[in-house]
Order: structure tokens, then C-alpha cells, then sequence
């Protein structure tokens, strides 16, 4: 447990994973806005962060326009990273790794879904190709593709890139240009009428402040719940396993979507797959338990159905992490909360958020000085739709 500095802060961000990082880095690149920061990240390794399990992929493969146009904003920040972190020689360059989504359709109803999607990804500058069963077999010869009837792929600015090294110099350099983190748990906070005063920390202190920011992650409700809100996002268990092929494939695997619901695709010399429980329960905030039945019964039988070279395959590292499922809609909440607006919510990404963090963490940072989004209209995403129970359609939804 550490002690804050001040006894106020301008901004307030509990937790200090890659959206509390992302929102206090772009901070400080606002112009005009010099408010003091304070993170709050009760585990400073990140060990059960959603962050440290993420699979670091990107797509503009969506179906809501929104959707897209962050995911692009994301891709233009990982290509000039560098620049965007101020042109310091010390940071490195990040690769993004195109190999690409492929979606597959069984059905003649996603098949339509599909080129609905991709029509609309076109329109705003996406690469995104609608192919027959037969174009899919030329470009990727090992697919097993006698139920599938089309698919979506693209291979620009779609795959794969160093989530990580993002997430260290968003903190890093938040760090640097004024950012105070502490290592301490915010257990309490003090509300008066429509206003956030105060966090209270597990040792007592209370810390006074002008905006509190929740980047909690899969425990947004609890800390919405200090000050007396309600968020529909709670945690759900997702599992990823790296495996070696006896037979490697001649060409990169795209992140292909399996009707299964089976995910998996290239990772260096191995590969990647991953997959919700067949019961997809929430779960408590400290459940990392593994199901080890999964790889036996649904995930090495959909990888080596669709791809007959993985019959031999071999497990060489498995992890289980926690989405921050929004149960509403599976997509952000951002923005004020309608009756207490000095609480701003940054949650519910449900599998979405580490590509979605440079455009997001950016929004929310021009949400705070200046009032409004600026770079991107993000009112779609607006927390306040869930208390009415309205839907943020996306149809693509992994």
C-alpha cells in the first residue's frame, strides 16, 4: 500500500491496466490540460489483469461503423508508435502482424451477415474481401471446407502486434510526463448529490477529487457500486492455448473464426487458440481456475476438423483471463454517468479493449478537458443507453 502525494487530484483513475494507463498518457497529451493524475492500481504486477491475458489482435472486421473506425484509429497508432510517443528513440517500433481474420460461414443466414459486414467495412476504407468456399480453398488450401459457404477476410492492418510493449509505455510515459501512480485499493468513495468528493484507499486515506475515472476491467461494477451506479459488466472466463503442429502449415493461419466457436491462428513458429466455456457464466473476480477438459472435448476437435494437418498437435502453454463481458450488448461503455457526471466509465470491452485503447483512451482523455469527444464521435458507445436498455448492435462479436 502506498500513500498518494497530494491530498486531491484533478483526475482520480482507479486501475492502472491499459485503459487507466491509456486515458493518463493521452491526458497528458491535451493541450491546455494541466490537471494533477492519480492512478490507483491495487496489483502492480497485473497478474490477473485482463491486459496480461489478452491475446494483442486487432480487426476492423465489425459491423457497426463506430466499431470500425476505432479499430483504424488503432491500427494508424501502432504503425507510428514511436511518433505518437513523441518521437523517443528509446521506444520501439510495433510491428502489426497482418495476417488477418477469417471468418467462416455455415449457414446461408451468416454468409449474408457476413457480406452485409463487409460492405459496410469497405465503405470506410477497409480491405476486407467477401469470398466463396472456393476462393478461401485457393488462398488456404488446408481449410476443411465442406460445411462452409463463404467467408470475410482482410489482410490489411488485421492480426496481430505487441499489446504488451503498448501498455508498458503507456504507463511508462505517463509516468514520466506527471502521472502519480500508487499501489493501494480503493475501497469507498463519498458521494453528495450528484458528486464524486472523494476515494477512500484500504489504509483509511481519503483522496479528494475533481473527476474520478472507472477503469476497473472486469470489476467496473464493484467499483461503480462506491459510488452508487450500476454497470452491466461482470467477469467471464476465456481460454487461450499455445500448441506446436507435427505438420506446420506453408502459409501464415489467419485468426479464423470457426463456426465452433473455436478460435485460431499463427503465433511465430506455434499457434494460437482460444475459446469461451461451453457454460459461459459469470464468475467470480478471483476465479482463474482452469478447465482442462476444454482442449480434449471442443477445442483440438473443431482445429483438427477444420484442419486435418493439425490431427498431431501438442499444448505448450494454456492461460485462462477474464473478459470484462458487458452483458448488455458485449460493447463499450463509455462517458458520464447521467446522474453523477463527474464519474466516467471506460469498461465493458468484452474481448475488444486492448485494440481499442489508443482511440478510446483518447476519447475519454478529451472528454475530460474539454468537455467532449473531439477526434471521434464515441456517443454510441454512451454508458447511460444501458439503464434504458438500449443495444449497441454489432453483429461480429467473437
Amino acid at each position: 500500500m502506498q500513500t498518494p502525494s497530494r491530498s486531491s487530484y484533478d483526475v482520480v483513475i482507479v486501475g492502472g491496466a491499459i485503459y487507466g494507463s491509456s486515458v493518463a498518457w493521452w491526458l497528458t497529451q491535451m493541450a491546455g490540460f494541466d490537471g494533477t493524475v492519480l492512478v490507483i492500481e491495487r496489483d502492480p504486477t497485473y497478474q490477473f489483469a485482463s491486459t496480461s491475458h489478452t491475446n494483442s489482435c486487432i480487426r476492423q472486421q465489425f459491423s457497426n461503423a463506430a466499431n470500425i473506425q476505432v479499430s483504424q484509429f488503432g491500427a494508424q497508432f501502432i504503425h507510428n508508435f514511436r511518433e505518437f510517443m513523441g518521437g523517443n528513440p528509446e521506444v520501439p517500433h510495433l510491428t502489426l502482424q497482418s495476417f488477418g481474420y477469417m471468418y467462416l460461414a455455415d449457414t446461408p443466414e451468416f454468409a449474408a451477415t457476413l457480406k452485409e459486414a463487409q460492405a459496410v467495412q469497405q465503405s470506410l476504407g477497409a480491405a476486407t474481401k467477401h469470398m466463396s468456399r472456393d476462393e478461401i480453398a485457393a488462398d488456404y488450401p488446408f481449410y476443411q471446407l465442406d460445411d462452409i459457404i463463404g467467408g470475410n477476410h482482410n489482410l490489411v492492418d488485421e492480426g496481430y502486434f505487441d499489446g504488451g510493449t503498448m501498455f508498458d509505455w503507456f504507463k511508462r510515459s505517463a509516468k514520466a510526463n506527471g502521472v502519480e501512480y500508487v499501489t493501494a485499493c480503493v475501497t469507498a468513495m463519498t458521494r453528495a448529490a450528484d458528486t464524486v468528493q472523494s476515494v477512500t484507499l484500504a489504509d483509511g486515506t481519503v483522496i479528494g477529487c475533481g473527476t474520478v475515472v472507472n477503469a476497473s476491467g472486469p470489476r467496473a461494477a464493484a467499483t461503480a457500486a462506491m459510488a452508487g451506479l450500476s454497470i452491466p459488466v461482470v467477469p467471464r472466463k476465456r481460454y487461450t492455448f499455445v500448441f506446436n503442429a507435427a505438420q506446420p502449415l506453408d502459409r501464415d493461419l489467419p485468426l479464423t473464426i470457426d463456426p465452433s466457436g473455436v478460435h485460431m491462428r499463427s503465433e511465430g513458429k506455434y499457434y494460437l487458440a482460444g475459446c469461451p466455456p461451453d457454460v459461459d457464466s459469470d464468475v467470480a473476480y478471483d476465479d482463474f481456475a482452469f478447465d482442462h477438459s476444454l482442449w480434449e472435448s471442443k477445442v483440438w476437435p473443431a482445429i483438427a476438423t477444420r484442419i486435418p494437418q493439425f490431427e498431431a498437435i501438442k499444448v505448450i502453454n494454456e492461460w485462462v483471463g477474464h473478459y470484462a463481458y458487458n452483458t448488455l450488448d458485449q460493447n463499450a461503455l463509455l462517458g458520464r454517468a447521467r446522474d453523477c457526471p463527474n464519474f466516467i466509465f471506460v469498461n465493458g470491452f468484452s474481448g475488444h479493449g486492448l485494440q481499442q485503447s489508443p482511440a478510446i483512451g483518447r476519447g475519454i482523455a478529451e472528454l475530460i478537458a474539454y468537455g467532449e469527444y473531439r477526434s471521434l464521435d464515441l456517443d454510441a458507445f454512451d454508458v447511460n443507453r444501458a439503464a434504458q436498455g438500449q443495444r449497441f448492435l454489432e453483429k461480429a462479436v467473437i
